[in-house]
């Protein structure tokens, strides 16, 4: 299909670019027209391989034929209804769909429109639950160092990357982190799961002795931290912060914005590890990326907790406007369609084994310090420039855009998160492009 030109822009001034080197960018633009299945094609005429799933979040592939025809079903049909005090037949259907996609454990979904909004939401939920058990004492949170928990207050709080939280003052008091898990001098090149570090659990029970179990609201971690550059939790970790916080009835919250929906080849990563958080964040592959909408996925103990006092009062005083808007919710039912009936996330675990091979097989190439992967995610680091950090990672990105293949660049991490349709040829020339943008 040839490429419609007439609107391509010829004025980038107006658009403040977020997480953008936007000079670098504007200088020299890279653009992207159209998609289809596994591909960009640019506004060049270019074809490019996605390596990445968008950001993290088209899990099935770019313009699906029964997403596409949701969309346009749902717009000429019901475009907005209210859910404040109100209600509309898709989402409780896709409430109902997302809950039977997720661990049997999990009972209700609160709709957001964001991975960040997920995540404040959850916060807020833990917070308003002990209140409401008679706990209100309980409102300390605690994230972890090197944890990215999307860019509102309450995620930038908790999150724990340093560039995302220096330029914007002290956050919400009351906050702290645990250590990250990542143990290079240990851990390189781990296969799946890396051995050493589960001990780093119990730096937990240290931050429970110095403020006291009993005015700490809940625990926040993303099982895999992906924007950090794909640090995978290490055998028992997870495990142990589950029974330190049932211990002390401290909330447990899996932030799976990136891991929900097949990419560890499971529904979720607590199906996958085989741990049960309170709460879990969603967002991204909910929709495959093409509207935007979170939720929040609660136990039925948390939900019935606040389902008292008279019934004309509102239970939960937080919301949006678009949560569960009808396009959003019609474009997550279909989604889920997709996953079910194409056998995704199993197909995502049967090819886990394939890409770890393949991503490993990078080893030996220049500059090239560790390799982890697990389900359908790796990453790369590489050796940092000397007084550069972050240069020689973003100058791979580009010669790996330019070789035809996006990638996802943090400092000097490239992390790869293919769609879940990828096939093995696919994970081929992934893999032989980032040979050859690592100079091999």
């Amino acid at each position: 299909m040839a490429l419609d030109t007439k609107n391509w822009p010829n004025d980038l001034r107006a658009f403040w670019m977020p997480f953008t080197a936007s000079r670098q960018f504007k200088a020299s633009p890279r653009m992207l027209a159209s998609a289809e299945g596994m591909f960009y094609t640019t506004t060049d005429g270019r074809k490019i391989l996605d390596g990445t799933s968008g950001l993290w979040c088209v899990n099935a592939g770019h313009t699906r034929p029964k997403i596409v025809e949701a969309i346009q079903k749902q717009a000429a049909e019901l475009d907005f209804a209210p859910t404040f005090q109100m209600g509309h037949p898709k989402v409780f259907e896709l409430a109902n769909k997302l809950v039977d996609t997720a661990p049997d454990y999990m009972a209700h979904a609160f709709f957001t429109n964001s991975g960040s909004e997920s995540v404040d939401t959850a916060l807020k939920m833990a917070l308003a639950y002990h209140r409401a058990r008679g706990e209100g004492q309980r409102t300390r949170l605690i994230g972890r160092e090197r944890a990215y928990h999307g860019v509102n207050f309450g995620g930038t709080s908790v999150g724990g990357i340093v560039n995302n939280r220096r330029f914007f003052g002290s956050l919400l008091a009351g906050v702290d982190h645990l250590p990250h898990t990542h143990l290079p001098e240990l851990n390189a090149f781990s296969r799946g799961r890396p051995e050493h570090g589960a001990y780093l659990a119990n730096e937990l029970e240290r931050l429970v002795a110095l403020h006291g179990p009993e005015t700490i609201a809940a625990v926040i971690v993303e099982p895999v931290a992906g924007s950090t550059g794909v640090l995978i939790p290490p055998e028992g970790y997870l495990e142990k912060l589950r029974e330190i916080t049932s211990k002390h009835g401290i909330l447990l919250i899996f932030d799976e914005v990136i891991t929900g929906f097949g990419r560890l080849g499971s529904s979720f990563a607590a199906e996958h590890f085989g741990v049960k958080p309170d709460l879990i964040t969603c967002a991204k592959g909910l929709t495959n990326g093409v509207i935007p909408m979170g939720a929040v996925l609660s136990t039925s103990e948390i939900h019935e907790t606040f389902m008292s006092g008279p019934e004309h009062l509102i239970e939960f005083y937080h919301g949006y406007t678009y949560s569960g808007n009808p396009i959003a919710c019609a474009t997550g039912i279909a989604t889920l369609e997709v996953y079910k009936e194409e056998g995704l996330f199993a197909r995502a675990a049967s090819l886990a084994g394939y890409w770890e091979d393949s991503i490993h097989s990078l080893k030996d190439s220049p500059r090239v310090i560790d390799i982890r992967n697990i389900g359908l995610v790796g990453a790369i680091e590489l050796e940092p420039e000397p007084g550069m950090p972050g240069k020689r990672g973003f100058e791979t990105f580009l010669a790996a855009y330019e070789l035809g293949c996006l990638t996802r660049v943090t400092a000097d991490i490239i992390a790869l998160s293919p769609p879940l349709i990828t096939e093995k040829t696919h994970i081929d020339q992934i893999v032989d492009t980032m040979r050859k943008a690592l100079g091999n």
